[in-house]
């Protein structure tokens, strides 16, 4: 399979990658690399010592020619279309579960409360190991495809739970995902709205929020953007649409590709342009969410709290291909009102390792808002008032990423299932625990900075000076680990702030979590006082 690998990734460097570079002025070009692959891809196929898998020399070949392009130009699979549609559309049959499908095996991330899985009893950590008749382990397809189907019918489900071995039987239904999963009034007049995704229905919940909450005494908003991924760009320009007035520029995308430079303007009278604002973004709040809180700043419509987003601002638009698939592309960057643009990396320069280059802080460019403030672009949106708790550091995305807080979390629950989350929150001893916990899970992550040192000692070795330099090179690395131990200490608040916010999700839900933020959050606590005192509010955002 590594050899044919290397015959496809060649193909792709000297043919298919050149389709990119020519599309635009050189049709014959085109046509004649289209043949040439097909050709070999035939010839390859026919004439192979082994037997060979022509749709899966093809995954390789589309996954070499999309890798050196940005993450987001992807191929889907049908499954994979469907998918994208049930995300947009916020509704599809199943258990109500969100899951982490790896090979042969599917884990329960999320139970959505009083859907199917959560009645029968299932719970996040829980590893599905067969359903109905079919043993994942030996299921070579997606296994989470397993548990959609129609309304009403039944699957049984045999999992694992802290070592024992359970069964039961869901019958599946329709399940609402909701792109506003919670608001509230809180403080007697300020109204707290979550918006977590920008799918179809998103600026209609949001809108529908808002009004329930002024005839509940809202006179002052908290919009919550804090871990949305983005979406629908044309829900993003409907969302701000809620609080800008109509005929306001909102984003404006610029491409190689004539068609696809354009401006977006709100387009229908706003619900409320008056109501102060306060917008919450983290650094999971992507794309989308970074239109609206990108908007709402530049405009000086409300002001920001927060950590710095996550820096998307490239458009993708999904193209129709044969067999029911498709390609999802980027087609555009986008640009906030002032004329930044937010992308965080280039995916056109990359380093030593192929990773793209992150735009450093001495580079990005300053822009103005409507009154006058200034502003940056190059790495997100960065609030106008930033909080550690809210932050998302690279240890941080890196205890996520291993699953490391997942599955103390779960453990944690099991361990206090008498705990109340009301009034729960991290403290050092509960800190202290989980510290344990990843040295005896022997948790750890490699840095840049390790990286870059592990490149010098290849080069030194080709050079034949590692033996001088080895002494240097341990202790250099001593000095990282120990840096990296006072890294979990210097993010501490962060880790905890995580940790509290999952381990109160496990007891109460996603609405309970909310709920809990009302009076627990710091970053709610903020927007708070920042709300309550108009001659802050104006001083930040500089109005009279």
């Amino acid at each position: 399979m590594r050899y044919k690998k290397r015959i496809i990734t060649g193909i792709l460097a000297v043919g298919i990658l050149s389709i990119t570079t020519s599309f635009k002025s050189d049709f014959f070009e085109i046509a004649k690399q289209i043949e040439i692959f097909t050709t070999l891809f035939k010839e390859l196929n026919m004439n192979y010592v082994d037997e060979t898998n022509p749709a899966k020399l093809m995954d390789t070949a589309i996954e070499a020619m999309l890798e050196d392009l940005d993450p987001y130009t992807k191929f889907w699979n049908e499954q994979e279309v469907e998918q994208a549609r049930i995300q947009n559309a916020g509704e599809y049959t199943g258990i109500g579960a969100h899951v982490k499908t790896t090979q042969n095996k599917i884990i329960l991330r999320e139970v959505y409360q009083d859907y199917p899985a959560d009645k029968a009893g299932l719970k996040a950590g829980d590893e599905i190991i067969k359903i109905d008749n079919i043993t994942l382990q030996d299921f070579d397809e997606d296994a989470g495809e397993l548990l959609k189907g129609s309304p009403d019918t039944q699957v049984k489900l045999t999992y694992l739970r802290q070592g024992k071995t359970k069964t039961t039987t869901l019958t599946r239904e329709k399940v609402n995902i909701n792109a506003v999963p919670f608001y509230q009034l809180t403080d007697g007049d300020i109204g707290y709205i979550v918006l977590t995704k920008f799918n179809k229905k998103a600026s209609a919940e949001v809108a529908g929020a808002l009004q329930e909450l002024k005839k509940q005494g809202a006179k002052k908003i908290i919009l919550d953007l804090r871990n949305n991924p983005g979406g629908l760009l044309s829900e993003a320009i409907n969302v701000s649409n809620i609080f800008i007035e109509k005929g306001a520029l909102i984003t404006s995308t610029k491409s190689v590709i004539e068609k696809y430079n354009k401006t977006y303007f709100t387009q229908k009278a706003a619900l409320d342009t008056n109501i102060p604002i306060a917008v919450l973004i983290n650094g999971r709040s992507a794309s989308a969410s970074e239109i609206v809180s990108g908007s709402i700043q530049d405009l000086d419509r409300g002001v920001v709290l927060g950590a710095r987003s996550f820096g998307k601002g490239l458009v993708q638009r999904p193209k129709k291909l044969t067999y029911g698939t498709q390609l999802k592309v980027t087609i555009s960057r986008y640009y906030t009102p002032s004329g930044r643009c937010i992308q965080a990396l280039d995916y056109q320069h990359r380093d030593k390792e192929g990773n793209a280059i992150r735009t450093q802080e001495d580079n990005y460019k300053e822009f103005l808002t409507k009154n006058g403030r200034k502003v940056y672009d190059g790495g997100g949106i960065l609030p106008d008032i930033e909080l550690k708790t809210a932050a998302y550091s690279e240890i941080t995305k890196a205890l996520e990423t291993e699953d490391i807080i997942f599955n103390y979390v779960t453990k944690f629950y099991y361990d206090n299932p008498q705990l109340d989350p009301k009034k729960f929150y991290v403290d050092e001893k509960i800190y202290t625990d989980f510290l344990s916990y990843l040295k005896n899970n022997n948790f750890t992550y490699t840095t840049k900075t390790e990286k870059s040192l592990q490149n010098t000692l290849k080069t030194a070795k080709k050079e034949g000076l590692d033996k001088d330099i080895e002494q240097e090179y341990q202790t250099l690395l001593a000095s990282i680990q120990q840096a990296k131990q006072h890294e979990l200490q210097e993010k501490s608040e962060e880790i905890k702030q995580l940790l509290t916010d999952q381990i109160v999700k496990r007891y109460v839900y996603e609405k309970g979590l909310y709920a809990y933020y009302l009076t627990n959050n710091d970053v709610i606590k903020k927007a708070k006082e920042i709300l309550n005192n108009p001659a802050e509010y104006k001083k930040i955002l500089k109005t009279n």
